[in-house]
């Protein structure tokens, strides 16, 4: 039991040292060595903890998860803006989630299983935010259900566009841009 919680420990804190990595370097620049260096290991010892790259940056996107957990009753729209502008200080963090997201669509890759679960828990949690907000029926007339996986898509299409031009894409505005959209048209003021 004690090894095996050495064991736990020890995957911790190369976790957390992945973490640093990534945002000192970047996705690129996360390598194997550096983060087997940072917590004294030779890169042939790190892999009896991680067998291989894509499995560490796993460990560290759910490691995230449980930091920016927040319990899905909690969840208002304003909290997905605080996030959203979070993740706009974080660039090393949201290029390893993008990264491991796009390849993960691939047959066999080691984040697919990840990503699939990730998302089969954010779309529900999404749709009980929009319909705490909205009751049954958005403004635009879309249901929490039918407009979940847009405000997900949203957010994580954002990061897209951020990390691949960050000086035109304020990931903050745009989002709140979006929920702009989702309030549906202003009434027409009345002049006189």
């Amino acid at each position: 039991m004690a090894a095996r919680a050495r064991s736990e420990e020890r995957r911790a804190e190369i976790v957390r040292a992945a973490l640093e990595v990534i945002a000192e370097r970047g996705y690129r620049g996360a390598t194997l060595g550096a983060v087997a260096e940072r917590v004294g290991l030779t890169q042939q010892g790190l892999l009896h903890y991680f067998s291989t790259k894509e499995a560490l940056l796993v460990a560290v996107l759910a490691e995230r998860d449980q930091w920016d957990a927040v319990p899905a009753r909690s969840w208002r729209l304003e909290l997905l803006q605080s996030l959203v502008e979070y993740n706009a200080m974080r660039p090393g963090i949201v290029q390893t989630f993008s990264a491991l997201l796009g390849e993960s669509v691939t047959e066999g890759h080691p984040a697919r299983a990840y990503f699939t679960e990730r998302y089969a828990a954010v779309r529900p949690s999404m749709e009980t935010v929009l319909r705490a907000e909205y009751g049954a029926c958005l403004p635009s007339g879309l249901t929490p259900a039918q407009a979940a996986p847009l405000l997900v898509a949203v957010m994580d299409g954002l990061q897209f566009q951020w990390l691949l031009d960050p000086d035109a894409v304020d990931m903050g505005a745009a989002f709140g841009h979006f929920l702009t959209l989702l309030e549906g048209p202003e009434p027409p003021s009345s002049k006189g």
